[in-house]
């Protein structure tokens, strides 16, 4: 079965959890909870603050560092998951179950990508 990596992107800056409702980690926890059951998360994790992390780049052969927070940056990758899903519309149908537990005043995002499996040798 294929491999999906869901990328949650938040506005760091706009997102903290004294604003979710009483009953978001419980859902949350619900959620994860019947995914596992199912066979379906490989692996997930919410990822520390940007102010936490460096930013390496490649250019004109060269490479260069920057440190956090990205204040250039509006939306961040704020967590992940690794889905094994019969095809692309079920791990939608999960990124969208997903999505519908956070507080509605929050923006967040999700991009549901399929992993490039590499012909076993």
């Amino acid at each position: 079965m294929p491999r999906f990596l869901s990328l949650v992107r938040i506005e760091e800056n706009t997102i903290d959890m004294e604003s979710a409702d009483p009953g978001f980690e419980e859902r949350m926890g619900a959620l994860f909870e019947e995914i596992t059951k199912a066979g379906v998360m490989v692996d997930t994790a919410g990822l520390r603050p940007t102010a936490e992390a460096t930013r390496i780049t490649w250019a004109d052969g060269r490479l260069s560092y920057t440190d956090g927070p990205f204040t250039e940056t509006k939306e961040v990758v704020g967590g992940y998951a690794m889905l094994q899903c019969k095809d692309r519309a079920e791990a939608i149908e999960w990124g969208k179950r997903f999505l519908a537990v956070h507080p509605a005043h929050w923006k967040v995002a999700l991009e549901v990508r399929e992993v490039e499996e590499t012909p076993e040798g």
